[in-house]
């Protein structure tokens, strides 16, 4: 199978959208000459470019294309050729409004925007499968095609009576018999039994709440559905250039389609990411955001991926859109390599002068050649070429965070003890604590192999399956160490409660015997915990078995019960966390059961906003502060980015400086 290594060819790509139907060919051979300038050796073509090439139906204007690909050729830049079937032409919802998405109301979403398909529509998928084929029958074996870029961030969902009949089949596919659908469902409550698979529609709008079992078995479906159309046209790329790689673009920790399935079905897996510049040196959560993404999309991956897309300044549907400040640009590119990225890319080549996107940033801005922001894309492009032993290499991680999508859709529903419950939200207050110990990690799925790694952190998983549950505790009657937040293990895969309220073998591997109420916390509130710390978000009523206590309650209702715990099981331990700690309390957790796994902070005893990663040989340095750090080193080090120098002791790294490090005596295998 073709992989992102197969494109790279030993050096880091570099490059962006470019999108020259919307300009006269005559700019052509200066965007060319500007992308050499500038280091691009990658440009992703034609992803919005359908009405274009087929401007009415069953017609076909390749020859704009043609001259295009050769020019990109010519110049040596390759072409990542995106199927432009995320936005139909406008003639298609004229001609077929079949094919246009219904929300949950009932009303048509109509044209003249972007992703206006229905994933279930016949005539959708048939016009989609036509233009994918003439594409690959034409471009399969042009010499600039590196790579099959298909679609573009899939997440449209869609509630009219074609899904519903989708829906029907998908159901029947996975039940077998309306009986097995009525029991998972849990149909008894409120009356809601089917007696005829006609019956069954997608969880339209209702008079009240919608059965939950309902609302996730939907959620399930849309994810697959999209899935089908991208497997769909990957395989008519495949019949046609079996040696190029396939991809789509996530979107960042994007609720919308099952990462794990979607990635198990790609060559090279890519995201895109847009961070608030406005928030960042305001907020620490925001290059950890940052960092989490890259992580969780490595671990999708199993090795190097793709940042398909990200900003080079400003976008444009923030309230207020304000441009990334001097050096941040480079500094989020590089956290990227840092973190397994083989390729940099951004959205877009240059920048629009109409259309809804006009003030969203550039690599070559309204301000065009001369601007601040071309001269730092040059600039990165410099820094990327000399990082070339970067591309293939690993990140190496020790610890595993859980994360599975059928726990967050089944979790972020109404009808649940807090609203307040926000599962990205915790998700990433575990990781900063983590990611400011600078102790890398990777994500897994509660049911992937887990030995390899000494500790396993579950932020809040609230449905773990049967099999998640025994992998769990065979991972730690192993060995490993497990730390696990609060409201997990609750439900089923079908989101029925576990007898108990909590999984009986989960709170046998916790040492609990029972959690006798949930007691969450209103927005604001916190409880203290003994230690001087607090909680936030989460507190529970437990009652321990064999776990110890580590930290109770201080005060309030819950005064004294455990409120962290400690259970020796089998060769192994595991720890309950039943509150949302305070930063310091989880960072300090963390890292303590961290120490105990044998597993150490890349670089210990770093400035704080320093974050620090090992790729290969390499090491990272990226200062996220506005201030001037001084960062110790323990031998002589020699800087790879143009102009670094060797260090023999220490480094400065200014305001949202970058390093990237190899041990001095090494420098000349670089």
């Amino acid at each position: 199978m073709a992989a992102l290594t197969d494109v790279t060819r030993g050096r880091l790509l570099y490059g962006g959208d470019y999108n020259p139907e919307q300009w006269p060919q005559s700019v052509w051979a200066e965007d060319v000459r500007l992308m050499k300038e500038a280091g691009v050796n990658l440009a992703t073509v034609g992803v919005f470019s359908w009405a274009r090439i087929e401007p009415r139906p069953g017609a076909r204007d390749f020859d704009w294309l043609d001259r295009v690909l050769d020019l990109l050729h010519q110049a040596g830049i390759g072409v990542c050729l995106a199927t432009p079937t995320a936005s139909p032409p406008p003639w298609m919802g004229a001609r077929h409004p079949g094919t246009l998405p219904v929300d949950e109301n009932g009303q048509t979403v109509w044209y003249g925007s972007r992703n206006q398909f229905c994933a279930s529509s016949p005539v959708y998928r048939d016009h989609a499968r036509r233009l994918t084929e003439d594409l690959a029958r034409r471009y399969g074996g042009h010499p600039a095609l590196r790579m099959w870029h298909i679609n573009n961030e899939y997440g449209t969902s869609c509630w009219c009576d074609e899904t519903a009949r989708h829906f029907r089949r998908w159901l029947r596919t996975r039940y077998g018999c309306l009986d097995g659908l009525n029991e998972a469902w849990g149909t008894a409550f409120w009356s809601q039994r089917y007696d005829a698979w006609e019956e069954v529609i997608p969880p339209r709008r209702a008079q009240y709440l919608i059965n939950p079992a309902q609302q996730l078995d939907f959620r399930r479906f849309t994810s697959d559905a999209l899935l089908e159309c991208f497997t769909a046209e990957r395989d008519v790329l495949a019949a046609h250039s079996p040696d190029v790689p396939v991809t789509t673009n996530f979107m960042p920790l994007f609720a919308g389609q099952d990462g794990w399935r979607w990635a198990a079905e790609e060559d090279v897996v890519s995201v895109d990411v847009y961070p608030d510049p406005a928030a960042g040196h305001r907020d620490p959560a925001g290059p950890a955001h940052g960092a989490l993404v890259h992580d969780l999309t490595r671990s999708q991956a199993g090795g190097p991926w793709m940042l398909m897309e990200q900003a080079a300044g400003a976008v444009n549907w923030r309230a207020v859109n304000r441009p990334k400040p001097e050096g941040v640009m480079r500094l989020w590119s590089l956290q990227a390599v840092a973190r397994g990225a083989d390729a940099v890319c951004f959205f877009q080549w240059r920048q629009s002068r109409q259309g809804s996107e006009k003030f969203h940033s550039a690599m070559l801005p309204h301000a065009g050649e001369r601007s601040r922001t071309f001269r730092r894309v040059r600039e990165l492009g410099g820094d990327l070429a000399a990082l070339a032993e970067a591309a293939g290499s690993e990140v190496p991680a020790a610890i595993a965070v859980l994360h599975d999508w059928n726990a967050w859709w089944a979790s972020s529903q109404q009808g649940r003890p807090s609203a307040e419950l926000d599962y990205p939200a915790v998700l990433a207050a575990w990781y900063q604590a983590l990611w400011e110990e600078n102790r890398t990690c990777d994500f897994a799925h509660p049911e992937a192999a887990l030995d390899r790694y000494p500790m396993v952190v579950i932020p809040h998983l609230y449905l773990l399956t049967d099999e998640a549950l025994d992998n769990l505790t065979a991972y730690v009657r192993s060995g490993g160490k497990l730390v696990c937040g609060f409201f997990s293990g609750v439900a089923d895969r079908d989101d029925r409660v576990r007898e108990g309220g909590v999984d009986a073998r989960l709170r046998d591997l916790l040492g609990l015997a029972t959690v006798h109420e949930w007691w969450p916390l209103a927005a604001g509130e916190s409880t203290a915990l003994t230690g001087g710390g607090s909680g936030t978000l989460w507190s529970e009523d437990l009652e321990t078995s064999t776990a110890r206590t580590v930290t109770a309650y201080a005060g309030g209702e819950l005064d004294g019960r455990p409120a962290i715990t400690r259970n020796s099981f089998g060769a192994g331990t595991a720890w309950y966390v039943s509150t949302l700690p305070s930063r310091t309390v989880l960072r300090e957790l963390l890292s303590a059961v961290a120490d105990a796994a044998g597993i150490a902070p890349v670089l210990p005893g770093l400035p704080e906003g320093v974050e620090a990663v090992r790729r290969g040989r390499l090491l990272f340095l990226l200062n996220h502060t506005r201030e001037q750090v001084t960062v110790p080193l323990h031998r002589p080090h020699t800087d790879l980015l143009p102009g670094g120098g060797t260090h023999a002791s220490e480094i400065p790294l200014g305001r949202y400086g970058a390093a990237v490090l190899t041990p001095a005596s090494e420098g000349s295998r670089t």
